[in-house]
């Protein structure tokens, strides 16, 4: 039983009880972008219409100790139906773009949201603003696991899959199971916070 009630949720999860919830993964239409143009474009204006939006960011893994860490790969920024996947190692970021993540009017959810702010301030300097960190704000609904993959489980009652989290994000074509994975990763985020947001916090506890 995860869920204590319909509104109140389970303090944590074990791997054993997620392991036995139904995968979800991101059903809608998923976009790579890695040039500038009409898709890019399209893109944008898309994202600047909508007040609430998934996001995550994917840097290519170094698994050679004392190697330099490699920039951030990829942005993914998704609504309820649309996933874009911004792939900056190739195209970098311009204005419109960290407009977005600037626009305190668009929330941004994420989940250790200030490491990836910093990684994408290293590729263009912008003031972040808008952004929400469900790993800052779920102890408010009681919940104290904080990986995407525990509070998926804990919230939304499903498991997600992390197999490609560790794959390169900096291939020349990214496999549909790495897009699914992105689209997902950023997806879900914006799914929990509308979830967390109909349900009652836990009462704090009197001085």
């Amino acid at each position: 039983m995860f869920h204590l009630s319909k509104k109140e949720y389970a303090p944590s999860v074990t791997a054993e009880e997620i392991s036995r919830m139904p995968l979800t993964l991101f059903e809608g239409k998923i976009y790579v972008i890695d040039e500038f143009g009409p898709e890019y474009q399209r893109a944008v204006r898309y994202l600047r219409r909508h007040s609430v939006i998934g996001f995550d960011t994917e840097t290519r893994p170094v698994f050679t100790p004392g190697a330099p860490q490699k920039g951030v790969a990829l942005l993914q920024l998704s609504s309820g139906r649309r996933a874009f996947l911004f792939r900056l190692f190739k195209m970098g970021m311009e204005e419109s773009l960290a407009e977005i993540l600037a626009n305190p009017k668009i929330l941004k959810i994420g989940a250790a949201v200030q490491d990836d702010i910093r990684g994408l301030q290293k590729i263009y300097p912008f003031k972040a603003d808008g952004f929400v960190d469900l790993q800052k704000i779920c102890s408010q609904w009681g919940i104290q696991d904080k990986s995407v993959k525990k509070m998926t489980a804990i919230v939304m009652g499903k498991r997600i899959s992390k197999t490609q989290q560790l794959s390169n994000w900096e291939a020349p074509k990214l496999s549909d199971a790495q897009k699914i994975y992105a689209a997902t990763d950023a997806w879900i985020c914006r799914e929990m916070y509308k979830k967390l947001l109909d349900s009652p916090k836990v009462e704090s506890p009197a001085e």
